[in-house]
């Protein structure tokens, strides 16, 4: 699906890894409309970029918040062709510590987070593309997940995040089978270590050590590299149904 003239909707769109896809998103010529909970970087990062991106406010986890920002996409750019799920957090407790089990809560927020919020947008996002004519591939629509190399070599303590980015693994290719009569694709991206602002507080010795554990390039992975990987899921219309790691190679050890 060629970018130019088409729509994106980009949760977590405002920085990170969804705000890199923002802007090449926006520089290949799509509209974008970002989803994000951070209203003053949201605004900001639309402003800047012109008036072909704008924001929205809303919690991937709420229907209501979720169905009005997919509508929002139609009603201001005639449309929706793209949905990226960029949103997301991370946890960080072992199955039982020194202060007893992991919290049940804290586990439940970040299934509901990471891969309940992901479905959310997704059956909204496909219901949108379904209105749209089929290109000359018959295609309607894209979507394109984010999961994490932690699906498949989770670390320790990593019991809920690994679970929730599993799930979006593993729903991947039904949700590609159910959308194909649709003419929609539905593929994953599963990354490695990205300079995100969650590695600005960690000294520079931690740093240097993470950087030493991909194959090759030895340095943490940009968040444009995986916004290139969004584009190209995109542009290509016979990957389907696939989780392409994008992670210099590393395979993460126990700790």
């Amino acid at each position: 699906m060629e970018l130019k003239g088409k729509t994106a909707l980009i949760t977590g769109g405002a920085s990170g890894l969804g705000g890199a896809t923002t802007r090449l998103f926006a520089e290949a010529g799509a509209n974008v409309l970002i989803l994000d909970r951070d209203a003053d970087k949201g605004n900001a990062l639309a402003e800047e970029l012109g008036s072909h991106v704008a924001f929205t406010t809303a919690d991937v986890t709420s229907e209501e918040e979720v169905s009005a920002a997919v509508d929002l996409a139609g009603e201001r750019f005639g449309a929706l062709h793209i949905a990226c799920n960029f949103a997301g957090i991370a946890w960080a407790q072992k199955t039982v510590g020194k202060d007893g089990p992991h919290a049940l809560d804290a586990f439940k927020k970040v299934i509901d987070i990471n891969l309940v919020g992901s479905f959310n947008v997704i059956r909204f996002s496909a219901l949108a593309m379904m209105r749209n004519d089929p290109d000359a591939d018959h295609q309607r629509g894209v979507i394109v997940n984010t999961a994490s190399v932690a699906a498949f070599e989770g670390q320790m303590g990593q019991a809920a995040y690994s679970a929730s980015k599993g799930g979006i693994v593993g729903m991947t290719l039904p949700i590609a089978r159910d959308l194909a009569r649709d003419g929609i694709r539905c593929n994953t991206i599963a990354p490695g270590l990205i300079k995100t602002p969650l590695f600005e507080g960690l000294p520079e010795a931690a740093v240097q050590s993470l950087s030493e554990q991909p194959l090759f390039p030895k340095r943490l992975g940009d968040p444009a590299e995986i916004a290139h990987a969004a584009k190209f899921i995109v542009e290509n219309n016979y990957v389907n149904g696939e989780t392409i790691r994008c992670d210099g190679g590393i395979r993460m050890q126990p700790r």
